[in-house]
């Protein structure tokens, strides 16, 4: 990958390196194998821009996973303007499993590339990490969830994404998992009585006039 405080490229020369990205997502995610060579003639870029730009194929698959992580990572902030945290926190686990799951693919061309496993974690202190580090931040101050949470923690906390089948139905087992670490997450959490918030047996108490909470803990 190129260093972010390398000189800027050219027009024509960023162009290509966009092309070739554009392409290599394409041709990860339908196969995790797909040929160097083919992705170049696809993007329409000789082999020397090619290898000027990715000289390996770990550095061309690490470039694109990043750029496609960066775009999940983005809607935290998002998420953040127009929901309460817990809710922002939750929609974007799922976010992120609708990712997985579509780009799984990309995520086996990472794992045979790097020759390891755990493609998040690959990028530990990437755009995921500030995303996750938002929202657990946000959770954390109005008391959603359980104090001292890191993003290392949620990290190894939601790795079972990975292991569900892509081809499967997948939506309730990630629904199930995610739901899993959501609750885990309440527990001992100041705000919320260390229990799951319930948000419409809230609305509905709230409309019989007492104001009050249904749920706490015991």
């Amino acid at each position: 990958m190129r260093d972010e405080k390398s000189t800027p490229l050219r027009p024509d020369a960023q162009r290509n390196r966009e092309r070739i990205l554009e392409v290599a997502l394409a041709e990860l995610t339908r196969a995790a194998d797909a040929p160097l060579s083919t992705i170049a003639k696809k993007a329409g870029v000789g082999q020397g821009t090619f290898y000027r730009n990715f000289p390996n194929r770990e550095a061309l698959v690490l470039e694109v996973y990043r750029y496609e992580m960066q775009q999940v990572a983005d809607t935290a902030d998002q998420l953040l303007r127009t929901r309460a945290p817990d809710r922002a926190l939750r929609e974007w686990m799922d976010r992120l499993a609708q990712y997985a799951m579509a780009k799984a693919g990309l995520a086996d061309a990472l794992r045979k590339s790097t020759g390891k496993y755990g493609s998040l974690a690959q990028l530990g202190h990437g755009p995921v990490t500030r995303a996750v580090t938002l929202l657990l931040t946000a959770n954390e101050q109005v008391g959603t969830i359980r104090p001292g949470v890191t993003p290392d923690d949620f990290v190894l906390f939601i790795a079972g994404l990975w292991q569900i089948d892509p081809h499967s139905d997948w939506q309730p087992r990630a629904k199930r998992l995610l739901d899993l670490v959501m609750d885990g997450l309440r527990v001992g959490a100041p705000g919320a009585g260390g229990c799951v918030r319930d948000e419409t047996a809230v609305d509905e108490t709230r409309a019989g006039g007492s104001g009050r909470t249904v749920r706490r803990a015991d």
